[in-house]
């Protein structure tokens, strides 16, 4: 698994740094700057949301164990989160704000995946779950 993540990593990483070289913005004004931060903090971010999860990192909703520490322990769902900080922050880098428009289908696809990993989790952890829960935001 830890190979797999890190592959997976590495291959994100790489095409974000692609299509930021290759499309980069017409001047680096405040704006695309800004973009650029919140791209790579929002990588770095995933990436230890990524590592943090372990083995219980799935593509589908699974219960194998409740992680409720590191970023987990502030947000459910950090993977969710900081992936749509990179995908933003990388519209915002190459100066094409337009683009955000993505959001409209990605941030309720992300809510749905959220709310359907929760169901699987309050399942499986009952109480548990609903006590972590009332502790961290989305």
């Amino acid at each position: 698994m830890i190979r797999a993540n890190v592959a997976i990593t590495v291959i994100v990483g790489a095409v974000v740094s692609i299509l930021v070289w290759k499309l980069p913005p017409p001047a680096w004004t405040p704006l695309p700057i800004a973009g650029l931060c919140l791209m790579v903090v929002g990588f770095v971010l995933w990436t230890i949301a990524r590592f943090q999860l372990g083995k219980s990192l799935t593509v589908t909703a699974q219960a194998k164990k409740l992680i409720t520490s590191g970023l987990y322990s502030k947000f459910r769902n950090p993977i969710y989160l900081f992936a749509s900080s990179v995908v933003a922050g990388a519209i915002l880098a190459i100066d094409r704000p337009w683009w955000l428009l993505i959001f409209v289908v990605f941030i309720p696809f992300q809510i749905w995946r959220g709310q359907k990993e929760a169901e699987v989790l309050e399942a499986s952890f009952g109480d548990e779950y609903r006590r972590y829960r009332d502790t961290t935001w989305f």
